[in-house]
């Protein structure tokens, strides 16, 4: 079982902190930006004498609201077709679970969020990954390259869209090659979308769902954590028209026994968010994209792609090696009596030494922390005994 490489810094900047050192956190998609007001609500007014357990699929409440959640996505399902898990994780837990045994394999694309690893081999899973390069925005493989990874063990293709870790956003075009994919090789397409709020770019959203042809061999990943601050609730679904998945997913449900009652209470609460919410969040975020990548493109050696999605990118770093650059940064670099925690992307890649000189940095920070984390970063790597020159 890997580490994470989003948390296994943790203990280097605990110990920073601890000498009262600020951090500047750009490692964890935890966003700064406050959960709803009728979220927050909701929770101050829970006016129940018994915290029981929900149904293993989750609230019928909750489930058709979010019927007309997607609806607005051109995205149509009935209550059935969603079932709330704990978090998203969880969802991309059972749905391997369900779907894939000892030894079948996973397409993903290289690099990929981290903890998809960690769950396939939970399951016995192998994940067997098509590359993408910082050089052309990571993006989409030739199908050829897809189809040189298809042996009679893989059952599915992954991908998160827009993604994390790149912020890459998959065209129509691109969708249209993986439904082709999926459809002649009969496999199943697990599409994470957990960032569909966050789309910078003139391109239509383009929803797993919306592919035709493979309705019954799409299962969906979804969370309300990051559109609605609400990280700490651990409310994600699980999303499919394919009943025989539905029914497997939902014995590994009733072995939980319940999705979280509290979050779920909340997360009903914040469907019903003002569109002024989401919207002022979206343009945050914008702002905080063209901020950071500006700033990073500015520094010496240092090379970002401007993501069209989510609030990641991965950034190339001109050093040795960038998880022993944000070591040094947490131990020895400190300016103004603070420094910066970034995520080592080698963490991100299938094959040890890939992304060794990359970072993720996750712009979830206002603009003002985030200049001053540009500041760290910059002279940093003045100083890092280990910088490339050239």
């Amino acid at each position: 079982m890997p580490s994470s490489p989003i948390r296994r810094l943790a203990p280097y900047a605990d110990a920073a902190k601890r000498n009262g050192v600020h951090v500047y956190h750009l490692n964890i998609g935890q966003p700064d930006i406050k959960t709803p007001e009728c979220a927050l609500e909701a929770l101050r007014n829970i006016d129940r004498k018994i915290l029981e357990y929900s149904p293993s699929d989750g609230y019928l409440s909750l489930r058709t609201k979010m019927v007309g959640y997607y609806a607005e996505y051109g995205i149509y399902l009935s209550p059935d077709e969603i079932i709330i898990t704990t978090g998203g994780s969880e969802a991309v837990l059972f749905a391997f679970l369900a779907c894939l045994g000892p030894g079948d394999e996973i397409i993903v694309t290289d690099p990929f969020y981290a903890n998809y690893m960690a769950f396939a081999i939970s399951v016995g899973a192998v994940i067997k990954s098509v590359k993408t390069s910082i050089k052309d925005g990571f993006k989409l493989p030739s199908v050829e390259a897809f189809e040189e990874q298809i042996t009679p063990r893989t059952k599915a293709i992954l991908i998160c869209n827009p993604n994390n870790p790149t912020g890459y956003l998959y065209t129509r075009a691109e969708m249209k090659q993986l439904r082709d994919i999926v459809k002649k090789h009969n496999l199943f397409l697990f599409s994470d979308e957990v960032y569909r709020e966050f789309i910078y770019t003139g391109m239509p959203y383009v929803s797993a769902f919306h592919l035709k042809g493979i309705e019954e061999n799409v299962v969906l990943i979804d969370s309300v954590s990051k559109r609605y601050s609400e990280c700490g609730i651990r409310i994600g679904c699980l999303c499919t028209k394919n009943k025989m998945v539905r029914d497997a997913v939902m014995k590994f449900c009733q072995a939980r026994l319940s999705p979280p009652l509290i979050g779920q209470i909340v997360a009903e609460a914040s469907i019903e968010v003002q569109k002024s919410y989401l919207q002022g969040v979206y343009e945050e975020y914008l702002d905080r994209r063209n901020f950071l990548i500006e700033g990073l493109n500015r520094i010496p050696g240092v090379f970002s792609p401007m993501p069209n999605g989510a609030f990641y990118t991965v950034a190339s770093l001109p050093v040795d090696d960038a998880e022993k650059f944000c070591i040094w940064c947490l131990q020895e670099f400190r300016h103004d009596g603070a420094t910066v925690m970034m995520a080592p992307a080698s963490g991100f890649y299938t094959e040890p030494g890939e992304g060794r000189r990359e970072v993720r940095i996750a712009y979830v920070l206002n603009k003002e922390d985030l200049g001053k984390a540009l500041e760290c970063l910059r002279l940093a790597l003045e100083t890092y005994p280990g910088r490339l020159n050239g």
